[in-house]
């Protein structure tokens, strides 16, 4: 247990833990984590995110950065970005890295889908108009696959090629070509990862700060 969790109790956890689904253990385990990023701080700014072996490789390291200092991710309705955040932002942001709990029901699994394709959908709409182009739907495809561990790089940059193929002859169909080169909406895009087994892809593995990666 955190050392925060030990020594204030569960009780300070309580909202944090509905608001997010994580557990007081995890939120205790995270707290930790934020504490170490921050070096002790109440707030933690971009540059503390540079101290991450693991973000450091990742070839959408801006883009995850980025998300947690987004309005978007926490909380419908708002929008810009933010300098710096607190532990409750930090910890609304992580929530969407979270496995789904088995005891869920199907509408509660479809709704975390949902938020977790918006987080992701927000992450590559970096100018916020609703819309992702075609080269940034790739970009997610491809590193959906490649970070689940399964599939080489250029497996996984050659099945993304195909998914921009398959979005162009689906979106051509019912839309006019400069309105499908102007980008992609969420909409289309829950429409195209329908069935993509989204909640494994998306992990907290960058945070583990025990570990010195070393980019390939």
């Amino acid at each position: 247990m955190g050392t925060l969790q030990s020594s204030q109790g569960h009780s300070e956890y309580t909202d944090l833990a509905e608001k997010t689904g994580f557990s007081f253990e995890q939120i205790g385990v995270l707290h930790k984590r934020f504490k170490q990023l921050s070096h002790n701080e109440d707030i933690l700014r971009r540059n503390h995110f540079s101290e991450i072996p693991d973000l450091a490789c990742n070839p959408i390291r801006a883009q995850i950065i980025e998300a947690f200092f987004d309005r978007r991710n926490f909380s419908q309705g708002e929008a810009g970005r933010v300098d710096e955040i607190g532990f409750e932002e930090f910890l609304v942001v992580m929530s969407h890295f979270r496995p789904p709990s088995q005891r869920m029901t199907e509408e509660q699994r479809e709704n975390v889908r949902r938020e977790k394709l918006r987080f992701l959908f927000n992450m590559h709409d970096t100018d916020n108009d609703g819309t992702i182009t075609l080269e940034e739907y790739r970009h997610v495809v491809e590193e959906l696959l490649s970070r689940s561990g399964a599939l080489g790089k250029e497996t996984a940059k050659s099945i993304a090629d195909a998914a921009m193929l398959e979005v162009a002859s689906v979106s051509v169909g019912h839309m006019e070509p400069d309105e499908f080169y102007e980008g992609i909406t969420f909409e289309h895009f829950l429409k195209l990862l329908d069935g993509f087994e989204i909640e494994s892809k998306m992990s907290i593995r960058f945070l583990n700060m025990d570990t010195t990666t070393l980019c390939k």
